[in-house]
């Protein structure tokens, strides 16, 4: 396996984003897609993902390390920037390809938001 060069992460992320906003599309809302990247206000990597009424910030990562905290506070930055409801992490399961099987991360403070409409 050769080393992993920006053009190939970046490559990777690309890809990623792509089989998650095609399996949300599939089971959730097929308006669900890749966000157009807007540069200092980022508001995450899919966009349409909605719960409730309101927006659902999705960040998606495919890296080999995990950097939890820090992707968490990613997708938070990007909730903010999107008004949205709550944020997720949706992370890459090694070995698996179907992106229903893949990672989602988020604060209990996300859950709760989820599960009850409301910001706590």
């Amino acid at each position: 396996m050769s080393p992993r060069t920006r053009a190939s992460a970046k490559a990777a992320g690309t890809r990623f984003e792509r089989l998650i906003a095609d399996t949300l599309a599939a089971h959730v809302d097929d308006r669900i897609d890749r966000r157009v990247k807007t540069g200092a206000a980022d508001k995450g990597d899919i966009a349409g993902v909605r719960h409730l009424g309101q927006r659902v910030t999705v960040e998606c990562k495919d890296t080999t390390r995990a950097e939890l905290g820090a992707w968490v506070g990613e997708a938070e930055t990007e909730r903010g920037n999107d008004d949205g409801l709550a944020g997720l992490v949706i992370h890459k399961r090694r070995g698996h390809g179907d992106g229903l099987d893949q990672y989602v991360t988020c604060t209990v403070r996300d859950l709760v938001a989820l599960l009850t409409g409301e910001r706590p």
